[in-house]
């Protein structure tokens, strides 16, 4: 058996490394998240931190603003007795840029006000963060919100800046990237430890790579495993799959190849 070890480089390419945001549910005894809403990217993590009493972080729609919409994530109820060091947690993982409605699912909460976002469009949208907080108060609550949720003012949209970061994994190496970013988001945090995917080439006699396809992060590495007769492992361009890039490329882009 012949294996071919492909490493998958880092590159410098806006938002290489995810941020994790901590927000914090039902903090000193306010019913309400903080902070009430995050800027994030695909990949980012939403971190919701549960403290006394009973809450939920449940996803809504914005015109149902304190209706679990269907589907959507959903915390379940997590009651927790006091404040310690471990308080119990709910991961929200960003899979794109649109507005993501959160309320706390708790009866009478929502109405007054306990609400949270992702991406919402700041003022004076119509759908913006003051006006789905607005909404859920009107249609589900006493008309009054906490004292929390009633002194907040969405922000301008933030000024975007060019940032270069360090940043040291577990296993002590050490990655630079440059990517976009603003004031007060988060510093990058580790990747996780790579990964080695293993791909059978022509297993059984099929003229197949299984699997097909996977998902990679930078610093993975892909093998390939080669199985009875004789295959390759070469690298092509999308509109020409069956030439080595090599071939094709109009920029001097070599590509990989096994050989055969």
């Amino acid at each position: 058996m012949y294996a071919f070890t492909l490493g998958l480089l880092l590159v410098t390419v806006p938002g290489v490394l995810s941020a994790t945001y901590d927000v914090a549910v039902g903090a000193g005894g306010n019913l309400a998240f903080d902070p009430q809403y995050v800027t994030a990217y695909p990949g980012d993590v939403v971190n919701f931190v549960f403290h006394p009493k009973n809450h939920t972080a449940t996803q809504s729609s914005f015109n149902q603003p304190c209706v679990p919409l269907a589907e959507g994530f959903n915390s379940g109820f997590i009651p927790v007795a006091t404040e310690n060091d471990s308080l119990p947690n709910y991961h929200f993982h960003v899979m794109d840029t649109n507005p993501v409605w959160v309320f706390c699912q708790q009866t009478g909460h929502c109405g007054k006000g306990m609400v949270f976002a992702v991406n919402p469009p700041a003022d004076p949208s119509p759908n913006s963060l003051k006006a789905f907080q607005e909404l859920a108060i009107a249609t589900n609550g006493t008309g009054s919100s906490s004292s929390a949720a009633g002194t907040y003012t969405t922000p301008p949209a933030p000024e975007w800046q060019t940032a270069t970061a360090t940043v040291t994994g577990a296993s002590g190496s050490v990655w630079t990237t440059t990517y976009t970013s603003y004031d007060g988001t988060p510093s990058p945090t580790p990747a996780a430890e790579p990964i080695d995917h293993k791909i059978i080439v022509g297993g059984d006699g099929k003229l197949e790579y299984s699997p097909a396809n996977i998902s990679a992060a930078i610093g993975d590495t892909v093998t390939f495993e080669f199985r009875p007769k004789n295959h390759t492992v070469t690298q092509s361009s999308f509109l020409n799959p069956c030439k080595a890039l090599a071939s094709t490329s109009t920029t001097g882009q070599v590509g990989f190849k096994s050989g055969l």
